[in-house]
């Protein structure tokens, strides 16, 4: 049974993820309208990372609305059992946060893609062949492997994204750095920092959301800790750097 405190605590996070999606979506609005005066390919690229990241922000919102104002009661109690329809089938995948991780992996794939167009211009077959059958795999684990209650399959479907996001990441974070400290140019200096920022802030999303389950854990609360809030924030900190930092000059090229 969810008592008052629980309630306040998803309509507080609730009301910050509205307000993440709100300012998310006016900085994709305008990336978009950059992509359409310049029609530059890692700008189109760029945004659909973000895209899937707020898709992912969406449905972690969704889950706590049909928390508070589904009315299903076996979300709210979690001792009653699944009742096995198609609704329960997805409406669990989306409370558990299947769907946001779903999102997010998409989302890496595109990163991807990005971190090849800007800094190797060239795919490895491998590395490429890798990314799609480990993206492929990871989507149908968060979809069909899932049990309710079983915590080990969700700290598993955690840790698949947190790999990935690694995987790419990482090397990413590293190409950005590397080039900043070799170009001279102030425009190129910004753009390669503001990357940085974004992978680093990215990375972090998933980094502050398991502290935050580590916290459930341990403290047998609900959530919603400092680092909750702050895992959406390097959200909007990735959006403001790669459109200031790198849409917006590179369009003025």
């Amino acid at each position: 049974m969810i008592f008052l405190t629980d309630l306040q605590l998803i309509f507080t996070g609730m009301l910050f993820e509205t307000l993440v999606i709100l300012i998310a979506s006016i900085i994709l609005i305008l990336i978009f309208l950059k992509y359409l005066e310049k029609r530059q390919r890692m700008t189109l690229v760029l945004f659909f990372i973000f895209v899937f990241f707020v898709f992912a922000i969406v449905f972690s919102w969704l889950s706590k609305v049909i928390r508070l104002y589904g009315g299903l009661n076996y979300i709210i109690d979690n001792e009653l059992p699944d009742p096995l329809t198609i609704e329960s089938y997805f409406v669990l995948r989306i409370v558990e946060f299947r769907f946001a991780f779903i999102f997010i992996i998409i989302s890496l794939a595109f990163s991807y893609v990005l971190k090849v167009g800007v800094y190797q211009k060239e795919y490895d077959h491998k590395e490429k062949l890798f990314v799609i059958v480990y993206g492929v795999l990871a989507i149908f684990y968060q979809f069909f492997l899932f049990t309710r209650g079983v915590l080990i399959l969700d700290l598993i479907a955690f840790m698949i994204v947190t790999f990935y996001m690694i995987f790419i990441y990482i090397p990413f974070f590293k190409h950005s750095v590397k080039n900043y400290r070799s170009v001279d140019d102030p425009v190129y200096k910004k753009g390669f920092l503001s990357l940085a920022i974004m992978a680093l802030s990215l990375t972090l999303i998933l980094v502050c959301q398991l502290i935050d389950r580590v916290f459930v854990i341990a403290l047998d609360i609900i959530g919603y800790t400092p680092f909750y809030f702050a895992g959406w924030t390097f959200a909007l900190i990735a959006l403001f750097g790669a459109y200031f930092g790198y849409i917006r000059p590179k369009s003025k090229e």
